[in-house]
């Protein structure tokens, strides 16, 4: 009986809800919105990993073609390291907008990310693109409560609140029909707009699969789906505790607007401001000084270099470098790799520290606001979230150093000390490094750098249920 009670609460509630045209022309104007996003997001993202796999493939071919050469010289040559991005990313575009997506890698020196979409784009791309994922978060929650403000609120000022709990419904009940019926219309949206993100997430793999990356799609859909259920909860609870339509109807545009908008950008700026990070070019002027502290690897008269060479002479019992039985400058180029990587690696983790307590901050803010939670988790599934930009450097540094410390290697062991010999090495050895392959994280990384995301949102569902339980015990009629 009960469940029959709430089962017809919400089929009026849909009833009523298709009388009004205005619904239909703002769900057709979302549905369209939908289809652009997802059409958008199939160019973006085929647009972007064939340039990669171009000039990922033209980059390797390049090195290839080298020819004989001083492996040093090869080292400074350099390389470049792309990123491709994951089928999810067709959905939630994250920052991957603005952050680069290729990384040029040379010896005793390291680049950041360039070529980003913004770098190439016109000012509208700051307001933010259309995605999948801005559709589900924040525009259906505001459909949601055009939907829902005058669910409860309405019956108390027809008078018809007190024939229906005068019949035997209860609050609870009441509410949970009213819940049940908001999201069975929300649901004519979101359920097509998972089907077609489901089918082309297959079709941008092939039909071919992997665990890691189903479970990401698994939870996307899910925290989406419990994500529009709370706002659905939210409009009923806030209609219920109005004494009219109209009340409820700026409450809930209040509560969107600092969900959405205020809170995300107020706790950015704020963060920033608390924890404030060095300049790009205060940045790079640390590195250069602490660099210059432990000498130049490439000047002989350097009293660091000059030390290392006399121990060498006297370990090896020799009055002259061109007398080592490997090639000096190739030792001191490895020395000299090894310490400028050390000295970036400790000034960049300085900076992630700075960088891990603004995002720390803004995902704190999650407790009190779930669409903070929800972007977070969502960029995060996606791999379009700041922690996988970071992850893209640290791969394309680990890269780096490999492949410059491989050129020195070769210099030691193929390059003589008499400069009466010729200096070069045979291309074929340019074979011997390994084209760069970018990984995204893994579910296991994405949950464990998401897990406030994840447990705000739980907290909210228990929050909510707490709330409609107390309310079903408090609420008048009149």
């Amino acid at each position: 009986m009960s469940l029959h009670a709430e089962i017809l609460i919400a089929k009026h509630l849909k009833q009523a809800v298709f009388k009004n045209k205005a619904v239909y022309i703002i769900t057709i104007f979302i549905g369209i919105l939908l289809l652009y996003a997802a059409f958008s997001g199939w160019i973006n993202y085929t647009n972007q990993n064939e340039t990669s796999e171009k000039y990922q493939h033209e980059s390797r071919e390049d090195w290839l073609k080298n020819p004989d050469k001083n492996p040093h010289r090869m080292a400074h040559y350099g390389n470049f390291a792309f990123r491709k991005s994951t089928p999810l990313s067709v959905f939630e575009f994250g920052m991957e907008p603005f952050f680069g997506n290729a990384i040029f890698l040379e010896a005793h020196k390291q680049n950041t990310a360039n070529f980003s979409e913004a770098g190439f784009s016109n000012s509208m791309l700051r307001f933010g693109e259309i995605s999948i994922a801005m559709v589900l978060q924040i525009l259906l929650p505001l459909l949601i409560f055009f939907i829902g403000f005058n669910s409860v609120a309405a019956e108390r000022e027809n008078g018809t609140l007190k024939l229906l709990l005068s019949q035997g419904i209860s609050w609870k009940q009441l509410l949970v029909g009213k819940i049940s019926g908001i999201a069975s219309v929300v649901m004519l949206l979101f359920i097509p707009a998972i089907i077609i993100l489901i089918f082309m997430w297959l079709l941008l793999q092939n039909f071919t699969i992997s665990a890691d990356e189903t479970i990401k799609m698994l939870l996307f859909v899910v925290f989406h789906f419990i994500y529009l259920l709370f706002f659905c909860a939210i409009a009923v609870l806030i209609s219920a505790s109005s004494k009219t339509s109209k009340k409820a109807l700026v409450s809930l545009i209040g509560i969107w607007l600092v969900f959405t908008i205020i809170l995300p950008r107020t706790t950015q700026a704020i963060g920033a401001f608390i924890y404030e990070a060095p300049s790009k070019i205060q940045f790079n002027s640390n590195i250069e000084k602490d660099i210059l502290k432990q000498g130049d690897s490439h000047n002989p008269n350097d009293v660091h270099y000059k030390a290392i060479k006399d121990s060498l002479l006297r370990v090896y019992k020799v009055d002259s470098v061109q007398k080592l039985p490997f090639n000096y400058s190739g030792f001191i180029m490895t020395e000299g790799e090894k310490i400028s990587s050390t000295i970036y690696n400790k000034h960049l983790e300085d900076l992630l520290l700075i960088y891990r307590k603004q995002n720390r901050f803004s995902k704190t803010v999650s407790f009190i606001n779930p669409y903070i939670a929800m972007k977070n988790l969502s960029m995060g599934l996606s791999n379009t979230d700041y922690d996988s930009y970071i992850d893209f450097q640290k791969q394309a540094e680990a890269y780096r150093y490999k492949m410059a410390q491989k050129m020195n290697a070769l210099q030691i062991k193929y390059i003589s000390n008499n400069k009466d010999k010729p200096a070069v090495i045979g291309k074929e050895h340019w074979a011997d490094v390994q084209e760069f392959q970018y990984e995204p994280k893994g579910i296991w990384d994405v949950l464990k750098s998401e897990i406030i995301s994840v447990i705000s949102i739980i907290l909210w569902i228990g929050v909510l249920f707490i709330f409609i339980k107390t309310a079903a015990k408090n609420l008048k009629a009149i």
